[in-house]
């Protein structure tokens, strides 16, 4: 193995280490079993679902529903079967694109956001779909990238290409040196025209991108608020540098929530409850967090949207501790309910038997 593959390879199995951290935060103990297998039968009203048979161990993945047919995001949801011949720089990001089923004279907004996995890409696009199929006032463009992806020139082309009239920049876990700096030098210069930059846990360079309204790190540190206490205190206590006070705030985000006064401190408060939106990961919470975003920061929505207060739920949580799988639409509470999805869902759409292996993954 040459030596630059070979330390690139490193620094993502420590990106990789740090997810799994950081998710074991989210559900205390999360367990995942059975075969990976990317895209579910959907039970709710985001998606349809058709199998798409693959070469990974027999089994089978669920490719949900886009307006331009089942194919739109199929191979992007096969990008884990190509791991062997070369982990995520076969996929296409293009594949993963939503656009609107019909533009005409609605509000208009474009998100394009970069992901370590592609553990988000099922529900941004479910939600994205949902605004487009649901919402008679706007629609949504979005277009997201794996990391990875970013190594190739022609996806880091069609990045910036993609940014450079996007509205709203969404980026996370963003852990790799040499991605980071390609992911900054990107979104840097085209910060100020972009509506709202949103950037969770991530290398600090990409950290202090973040721009949602008057909210920014820089203004975050500077402030007289909770937050700015917050960060003063852990600084003294540990020596903390400013971005890992950030990391450990938003790791006491439920805790800080409640004292940020939405008439004194609104653009902080809406990059937290972004950030709960967020943890949360399912269709409906990404559903709101754009159009909490576009709603209070993209002009043509606030102009022509008709975005009501009730139109944008409140986080739904994850528990404090639960089982995980990635198939699922939910952090299942105990083993009872889990084994009723997998038997009973889970196994049968993917084709899995009944005999076959189980794997269990404890993260903690």
């Amino acid at each position: 193995m040459a030596r630059g593959k070979g330390k690139s390879q490193r620094k993502v199995q420590k990106a990789k280490l740090l997810q799994a951290t950081f998710v074991s935060y989210l559900v205390g103990t999360s367990s995942a079993f059975g075969p990976l297998n990317f895209g579910s039968k959907s039970t709710n009203n985001f998606s349809k679902s058709k199998p798409l048979v693959s070469n990974w161990f027999g089994s089978q993945i669920q490719a949900p529903y886009t307006p331009n047919g089942y194919s739109s995001v199929a191979k992007s949801l096969n990008m884990v079967v190509q791991e062997r011949t070369g982990m995520f720089t076969n996929t296409n990001p293009e594949n993963r694109r939503v656009l609107p089923i019909s533009r005409g004279e609605k509000a208009y907004f474009k998100v394009t956001y970069v992901v370590l996995e592609s553990q988000y890409q099922s529900s941004i696009t479910k939600a994205c779909q949902a605004i487009n199929s649901q919402r008679e006032d706007m629609c949504v463009e979005c277009v997201g990238y794996l990391l990875e992806e970013l190594r190739d020139d022609k996806n880091l082309a069609a990045f910036k290409k993609d940014c450079e009239d996007s509205n709203i920049f969404i980026g996370s876990l963003i852990f790799v040196q040499e991605l980071a700096e390609k992911v900054a030098n990107v979104v840097e210069p085209l910060r100020d025209q972009m509506d709202a930059v949103v950037i969770f846990p991530s290398m600090p360079e990409v950290m202090r991108l973040n721009k949602v309204g008057s909210f920014s790190m820089q203004s975050l540190g500077q402030s007289k608020s909770v937050i700015s206490d917050f960060m003063k205190k852990k600084k003294k206590e540990d020596g903390s540098s400013f971005e890992e006070g950030m990391l450990k705030l938003l790791r006491t985000l439920p805790k800080v929530l409640k004292y940020l006064p939405s008439d004194k401190a609104a653009d902080a408060r809406n990059f937290m409850m972004s950030f709960q939106y967020w943890l949360g990961g399912s269709p409906e919470n990404l559903q709101s967090l754009l159009l909490n975003l576009a709603n209070e920061y993209v002009e043509d929505v606030k102009l022509k949207g008709k975005v009501k207060s009730q139109d944008i739920a409140e986080p739904i949580l994850l528990p404090d501790k639960g089982i995980w799988h990635p198939v699922a639409d939910k952090v299942f509470e105990n083993a009872d309910e889990y084994m009723r999805w997998y038997n009973d869902v889970h196994a049968p759409s993917a084709g899995i038997k009944q005999d076959a292996t189980v794997i269990g993954l404890i993260l903690q």
